[in-house]
């Protein structure tokens, strides 16, 4: 079993290739996109400690915080958001219907019976 390289024509080609080019084109976007991200939230808090009159604070160089305090925080929240549920058994009870007939059983009934009949 070979392929045949005679199906593909240019149109097909033209279009892999514009197809390549444009998420390879996405891609290069979206990590310039994602590296400017901290800066502008970089210079936004700066301007806004330069409002405050903290220019001392705005003059540091490295402002953002380490991933050790980011996860010290994320956790901290998860802890305190779990603790307003109340802690349940995680158990499930099945209890046997005293009735044999429901209206899903009846549903059953009625979709199998094309395959009953003789």
């Amino acid at each position: 079993m070979n392929f045949d390289f005679s199906a593909i024509d240019e149109f097909a080609v033209t279009l892999a290739i514009v197809g390549y080019v444009t998420v390879f084109a996405a891609l290069v976007l979206l990590f310039y996109i994602y590296n400017l991200i901290p800066k502008i939230i970089d210079i936004s808090v700066r301007q806004k400690l330069r409002r405050r009159g903290k220019h001392k604070i705005a003059e540091k160089e490295n402002l953002s915080m380490v991933g050790e305090e980011n996860a010290a925080i994320a956790m901290a929240l998860h802890l305190f958001f779990s603790e307003s549920h109340d802690e349940e058994s995680n158990v499930l009870t099945f209890k046997d219907s005293l009735r044999s007939y429901t209206p899903w059983s009846s549903r059953i009934y009625n979709l199998n019976e094309y395959y009953r009949r003789p």
